[in-house]
């Protein structure tokens, strides 16, 4: 209409240290535009600690951000500084998604719905039993996302027994020793890397897939390289594999939902884009 102010637009952004590498800003830019948003997703780089975080966060609101995304290495800092904070967040111990209001911040975890989404593209019924690798704060958020898909039987193991162990006594684990992983694959329904082994740059993740049923799903949260050798190995056996793109793409909906107002689908044209930008950087 004539004479009406100029819409404001959206911003909102994802928070981590580093962040330049994130996949996040192109996700939020496309929904964006196949809806008609006009809105802003930015990378902000947050030096690794809660002093600068909050001082970061604090700014952020007041220029007047919708929201922001949290990665490494500030998703408990995330947590500890909002005024409210979701059950789910609270039971993982760590957010990564902060809605800003006025005067307090909402901690949200969407890792928890975006793991369990993308396992349930691959399948309906995962089964019952995992063996979930890692015990930092993404296990957290899978071992929860298991449990919501109706796994009962839920093992943990790390390089680092007792950090196993107290993931295991925190979310009642069985904790199998790293040295025996390999004992463990036999009758197992799923499987889940959520360490950084395999990872680009980083050692390689030595695990022989031989004794893990054929039916059993292969998950690995790592998305550089897009297929790692975990991946590579399970699908040449024959199973059905989630890599981390899969969760990643699922995790960004509530956000964009929440702060744009819009639809986010996704979809194998997002997928697509995201696989392009990937080989132009050199990492799929």
């Amino acid at each position: 209409m004539a004479g009406d102010p100029p819409k404001t637009p959206i911003l909102a952004g994802v928070a981590g240290h580093p962040v330049s590498h994130s996949l996040s800003p192109i996700i939020h830019t496309i929904w964006a535009k196949r809806v008609g948003i006009e809105g802003h997703y930015i990378p902000i780089d947050v030096p690794a600690n809660y002093d600068d975080f909050v001082r970061a966060m604090d700014a952020l609101r007041a220029v007047g951000f919708a929201g922001v995304n949290v990665t490494i290495p500030h998703k408990e800092h995330a947590l500890r500084y909002a005024g409210e904070a979701s059950e789910t967040a609270k039971a993982a111990g760590a957010a990564n998604m902060l809605t800003f209001s006025d005067d307090s911040a909402k901690a949200e975890n969407s890792d928890i719905t975006g793991f369990a989404e993308a396992v349930q593209e691959k399948t309906a019924e995962p089964g019952t039993s995992a063996l979930v690798l890692g015990a930092g704060g993404a296990a957290r958020g899978v071992v929860l996302a298991l449990k919501d898909l109706g796994l009962t039987d839920i093992r943990i193991t790390n390089r680092t027994l007792e950090r196993a162990k107290e993931l295991g006594a925190a979310f009642d684990l069985a904790v199998i020793d790293w040295e025996k992983r390999l004992e463990t694959l036999e009758n197992i329904d799923v499987l889940v890397n959520t360490t950084s082994l395999g990872m680009t740059g980083q050692p390689p993740l030595e695990l022989d897939l031989s004794g893990l049923d054929p039916s059993a799903l292969v998950a690995d949260i790592v998305y550089a390289p897009l297929k790692t050798a975990l991946l590579k190995d399970a699908e040449a056996k024959g199973h059905a594999t989630v890599d981390g793109l899969a969760m990643l793409m699922h995790q960004a909906v509530p956000g964009f939902r929440m702060w744009f107002g819009g639809e986010a689908i996704v979809d194998d044209d997002l997928r697509s884009e995201l696989v392009k930008e990937l080989k132009r950087r050199g990492r799929a």
